[in-house]
């Protein structure tokens, strides 16, 4: 957190600096307007060549300022970015504010995992970890989320962000520039449709007349000024004409090729930067190295073609004045030119372009990792294995209060499946997420709520928290046993890591009984690794039939001093309290 504050005090100042420096450019820009029109008058007036030469600095002046002054706009709106994101950090931290998208859209109801375990949505894992500003970068972050890596995979990226975690004024950099861009998944799309569609090409006729037109009128004014032959300026109208009638042939070609574009040079010189910000920098991981090496096209960086995109489609805009797309096209068919030059970005790039947005996306979800990482130093990169074992020292849910949550060490060998008892609020909901979350964000290289972690990597299935679908017509009952088909099926093709909570609610005690002891013999026997909770202490004696497997493991509540006191400690055993009997006494039910 000291180092939020301390970047905050950097950037304050230089917000001040540029603040001074802007007002005083605006004042100096303002000035040469006034000299420029001071000379054009007294020029007039006196006929004194000193006033022109006085108007001509006047203007380079202005031209000069303009610059300047869209410099220091740009690094006012960089540093007021960087202020907001110290800012956030801070907040973030001392949990009074969660600003950073919670990334709803993704939400799959249907996946293994995503809305048991608070994936997507306020207050959710999504939202605790993303930095992201793009929306390719909440895309990739969304989609690793849901796909958990291989183990190979899992290894990149955790170098990637060990390293990337030591680069804090890199990653609030990046952030900085994506947030000024104001990219939205419109923006994205459209720019991806744009470079989906076939390039075009002119005819041979067409190609000609591109270049012989505006030669022609050229020409012709020329010839003019030589001569003073009348009859050329009528002769030059007609090239005006025929020019701009060549123009109205492709220009429904050149309205259907920038009609998905609004604002998109803008998006796309953001892009740019973003890219550029990834070029100039070192890395020293194989994965980071890796991306950024696909940053180059033909010997040149890709930001240097995403700026030439972006001036092309600025410089396109011009077709939509009037009297400017008149008079720069009936001369030298400018949109015509923009519009083949348009053509020959797309045939050349087009495969390129989508792979530097997803490498953009790729170090948006790095840095948000590594950002994570860079807030919770406590926590560990799991060790991998690929022994099926799995175990954790001091785990705990990581969205949970620091200075409150309570660790636990669980392990999942010998006996590879714990079977969980607890009465209502005691933790085991909490302590079945916690695994859950924990197995999600080992399985995508970032670290985890621990002090020790082993991990082989498996695929996460979990039936925690279902609801009645009244779109569907389905009750909770049919959605239970369908994910638990579900969770079957996929165990036929794979081990992997199963999370249960209290199973098959919706059916009479004898009944959930005997099929939740069922479920449990099927699961271990298709080499499953996990927890299964339940209030049914007969569930409990299945571990007397398959011991090498399964093992009993409870949260228990103690009453002292007339107060049910829960402290959310794992033990070894069978849940022995009987907190709703005590609770109901308590409060005068029985």
């Amino acid at each position: 957190m000291n180092a939020y504050s301390d970047n905050i005090s950097l950037y304050q100042k230089q917000l001040q600096d540029n603040q001074k420096k802007f007002n005083l450019v605006s004042l100096l820009r303002l000035l040469s307007v006034f000299l420029v029109l001071f000379s054009v008058y007294y020029y007039f007036n006196k006929q004194e060549d000193f006033y022109l030469y006085l108007c001509f600095i006047s203007l380079v002046a202005f031209v000069f300022l303009m610059k300047i002054h869209s410099k220091l706009s740009f690094q006012k709106q960089l540093y007021t970015a960087l202020l907001q994101i110290n800012n956030a950090e801070i907040g973030f931290l001392k949990r009074e504010k969660n600003p950073f998208e919670n990334g709803n859209e993704f939400h799959e109801p249907q996946h293994p995992y995503s809305y048991d375990l608070d994936i997507f949505g306020e207050h959710s894992l999504f939202q605790h970890l993303n930095r992201t500003a793009t929306f390719i970068g909440k895309k990739t972050l969304a989609n690793l989320l849901l796909n958990p890596l291989t183990e190979k995979e899992i290894i990149a990226n955790q170098n990637s962000i060990k390293e990337l975690k030591e680069k804090l004024e890199f990653r609030q950099h990046f952030l900085a520039l994506a947030q000024i861009g104001k990219d939205s998944k419109m923006a994205y799309e459209n720019l991806l449709k744009w470079n989906s569609t076939p390039p075009q090409q002119f005819s041979k006729f067409a190609q000609f007349y591109l270049y012989a037109g505006p030669i022609l009128f050229l020409g012709i004014v020329i010839g003019y000024f030589l001569t003073s032959n009348t009859l050329l300026i009528k002769l030059v109208t007609y090239v005006f004409i025929a020019n701009l009638m060549f123009l109205g042939y492709f220009i429904k070609k050149i309205k259907a090729e920038i009609a998905p574009t609004y604002e998109i040079d803008r998006i796309i010189n953001q892009y740019s930067l973003l890219v550029q910000a990834i070029e100039n920098q070192t890395f020293a991981s194989a994965k980071l190295q890796t991306l950024q090496k696909q940053l180059y096209f033909e010997n040149t960086k890709a930001s240097t073609h995403l700026k030439q995109l972006s001036e092309l489609f600025s410089k396109m805009d011009s077709i939509a004045n009037l009297i400017t797309a008149s008079l720069f096209n009936g001369t030298f068919l400018y949109n015509a030119h923009i519009l083949k030059a348009l053509w020959q970005w797309k045939a050349k790039h087009a495969t390129a372009l989508e792979d530097w947005l997803n490498i953009i996306g790729e170090f948006e979800m790095l840095n948000s990792l590594a950002n994570y990482s860079y807030n919770n130093p406590d926590f560990v990169f799991p060790e991998l294995n690929s022994n099926f074992n799995i175990s954790f020292d001091n785990l705990s849910h990581p969205l949970l209060n620091p200075q409150t949550r309570i660790g636990n060490d669980v392990r999942f060998q010998p006996e590879s499946f714990i079977i969980l008892t607890g009465s209502n609020m005691s933790g085991k909901s909490t302590f079945l997420r916690s695994l859950g979350i924990n197995m999600v964000l080992g399985c995508i290289g970032a670290p985890v709520c621990a002090t020790k972690a082993q991990l082989h990597p498996l695929p996460i299935l979990v039936s925690m928290r279902l609801s009645d679908s009244l779109s569907d017509s389905e009750s909770y009952f049919f959605a239970e046993i369908k994910r638990l088909h579900q969770i079957m099926e996929a165990l036929n093709q794979q081990p992997a890591f199963v999370l249960l909570d209290e199973i098959l609610r919706g059916t009479n005690s004898d009944d959930k009984r005997n099929g939740t002891i069922e479920v449990i013999k099927k699961i271990i026997s298709k080499n499953a690794i996990g927890a299964i909770a339940t209030h049914d202490v007969e569930v409990c004696l299945t571990t007397n039939a398959f011991p090498e497997k399964l093992k009993n493991q409870c949260f228990e509540a103690q009453i002292i001093a007339n107060e049910l006191h829960f402290d959310y400690c794992l033990r070894d055993g069978i849940c022995q309290n009987k907190s709703a009997t005590f609770l109901m006494q308590k409060m005068g039910i029985i």
